[in-house]
């Protein structure tokens, strides 16, 4: 039930982080957090225990802004609810990551990252993510490909997201498994796990497919699939409509749903018996 959402812009993406959450919120989290590249070429990573509404206040709090991010709200799988816990994962200050899904084979990954030197201060298997994505930047030419080796270790489903400061106008983003989509919009490209939070920049979307990896900047979008080789996705125009993923008036989604029941089963009728 986990969420992830940012992407790369021209303005300051902080805002539509945030709000991207807020959308992810009816998915259920227990904790949520975001890394930006800041203005520095610094790595600034804010996370907190409960609902969006703190981690918004804490990013306001220290005046976060940057235009490269990823931003997550995480349901506890792998270690208990503790901001330690909490996405995304940073290796050596240079590599964050976020990340939905269950890396089947984490243990032996962990295990070998650790005979190598890494050191790890979480108990999820997100962790090794960030620290193979580091390992294999040692050596890549440039974040894509190190992220390319990384989810070639990789066993289990996953959708991510990873950004460095090395890599200064760049996002990678990889789905085996789990659900990811692509932003288009004038002002640069976005990805997130639900198309609701990325209403509020662009309706024009692409889904990946399992296997692909993809590398975001302002002006250019590249595709690769599992082999290795170029793919272009279809772009589809998302007709979601905003208020189908507000709360509303409602005091929480549960009660929303539970209010809207007569609506939708009227709405499925009509499209069968019509």
């Amino acid at each position: 039930m986990c969420g992830i959402v940012g992407g790369v812009s021209k303005t300051d993406l902080v805002p539509m982080i945030l709000e991207g959450l807020q959308r992810l919120e009816y998915r259920g989290y227990d904790s949520a957090g975001l890394a930006i590249l800041g203005t520095n070429a610094d790595l600034l990573r804010v996370r907190s225990v409960g609902r969006v509404a703190e981690l918004t206040a804490a990013v306001v709090e220290r005046g976060l802004q940057g235009q490269v991010g990823i931003g997550h709200t995480r349901w506890a799988t792998h270690g208990g609810v503790a901001e330690c816990n909490a996405h995304p994962m940073i290796s050596h200050e240079q590599i964050a990551v976020v990340h939905n899904g269950i890396i089947e084979n984490f243990h032996a990954l962990r295990a070998r990252l650790e005979a190598a030197g890494y050191t790890f201060t979480s108990e999820t298997d997100t962790e090794v993510i960030a620290h193979l994505v580091h390992h294999y930047r040692q050596t890549a030419p440039d974040l894509f490909a190190a992220t390319r080796r990384a989810v070639g270790d990789l066993r289990g489903a996953y959708a991510i997201a990873v950004i460095s400061s090395r890599d200064l106008e760049t996002v990678c983003v990889a789905r085996m498994g789990c659900p990811l989509l692509l932003g288009i919009a004038d002002d640069g490209h976005y990805f997130a796990s639900d198309v609701a939070a990325l209403l509020p920049v662009t309706r024009r979307v692409l889904y990946l497919e399992d296997g692909d990896v993809a590398m975001l900047q302002r002006q250019t979008l590249r595709i690769t699939d599992q082999a290795g080789a170029s793919r272009q996705r279809e772009e589809h125009w998302s007709q979601l409509s905003a208020a189908a993923v507000d709360l509303g008036p409602y005091r929480h989604f549960m009660q929303k749903e539970i209010h809207e029941q007569p609506r939708a089963v009227a709405d499925t009728l009509e499209g069968a018996l019509n």
